[in-house]
């Protein structure tokens, strides 16, 4: 088991590589498992702390049951325990929760990245039972409460950290949805128990708070902004951390809509040639244009960022 000083620094939110039929409606065996090798291997010599499979980006939600099995056995194997391994099984109802969590179980891997089943909108106090009920389920893995407000329909309050670190397996938390004093409150709810992973726009301005670590998905564009921002963080270079944060920001324009925001970052990933994550899944197949220009102006974007870090100082160590 990990504790909660275990987890930090990058996250990456990696993609579920998919082969060159995926987008095929009939396709059953999506996941491309050398492309997910060599993704993840690049990634993790790289640099990257912790690997997160199946999140939203991850595409939980495309993958048929026996694709994500091959997803999470495939992960652990690539990341041969160099760093944490977390797995998403966050699912439509909690027993649909519960086959995911025996998957993972056998797969080897550190932990899930969980959130509240989110159909229909949950109580808090369901949300409370949920996460109780399969931590007393699955007491040897960890877990990462995985906090996602605008897709699971519910904002877990801080008073609820009380009752769900009770429990020794929740060991960090995903969440990009708190202002700085909420934040503070959350930090002093938690004392230590569980780590909080921030959007990798707020770590420059949390770390400072108790983040200890951010997740990205821009990443597999190429980590070396992240790289970089994690280990000017470290040194405390507050000048380098701040201007790569301004450099991680979205250039102006309309922000891109919810139906494309994960689907956009999947088609820069696979424009910036870091990885080869493969074509998209059904149903998200009709992409405007415009979305697909401004993704590969934004994979352009990115390799000029990649370039500009490429000689800031490193402190692979978190």
């Amino acid at each position: 088991m990990l504790s909660a000083k275990d987890i930090g620094g990058l996250m990456a939110m990696m993609p579920a590589f998919a082969t060159d039929t995926a987008a095929d409606i009939r396709a059953t065996n999506t996941v491309d498992v050398a492309k997910l090798h060599k993704g993840v291997d690049r990634m993790v010599s790289d640099g990257a702390n912790v690997m997160a499979a199946a999140g939203s980006f991850g595409e939980f939600h495309t993958l048929l049951p026996d694709e994500f099995e091959v997803l999470a056995n495939e992960t652990v194997a690539a990341v041969k325990k160099r760093i944490p391994v977390f797995v998403g099984t966050t699912s439509l109802n909690s027993r649909e929760v519960v086959q995911k969590m025996k998957i993972v179980e056998k797969s080897g891997a550190d932990g899930v990245l969980l959130g509240v089943p989110f159909y229909f909108p949950s109580t808090v106090d369901n949300a409370v039972r949920f996460y109780r009920e399969i931590g007393e389920m699955f007491p040897k893995l960890n877990i990462m409460i995985y906090h996602n407000p605008t897709l699971h329909n519910i904002k877990i309050p801080v008073e609820a950290f009380t009752e769900i670190t009770k429990n020794p397996a929740v060991i960090a938390m995903k969440d990009s949805h708190r202002e700085i004093p909420e934040f503070l409150k959350l930090m002093r709810t938690v004392q230590g128990k569980m780590s909080v992973i921030v959007m990798q726009t707020q770590f420059f301005n949390l770390a400072d708070h108790g983040a200890a670590g951010f997740w990205s998905i821009d990443a597999w564009m190429g980590p070396t902004p992240q790289l970089a921002l994690r280990d000017a963080v470290k040194r405390g270079d507050r000048k380098l951390a701040e201007d790569i944060t301004l450099d991680l920001l979205p250039p102006p324009g309309a922000p891109v809509n919810l139906s494309w925001r994960e689907t956009g970052s999947k088609i820069a990933t696979q424009a910036a040639g870091y990885v080869d994550c493969g074509p998209l899944r059904p149903p998200f197949l009709t992409i405007p244009q415009e979305i697909v220009e401004r993704q590969t102006k934004r994979a352009e974007r990115w390799k000029t960022l990649c370039a500009k870090y490429q000689a800031a100082p490193t402190a692979k160590a978190v």
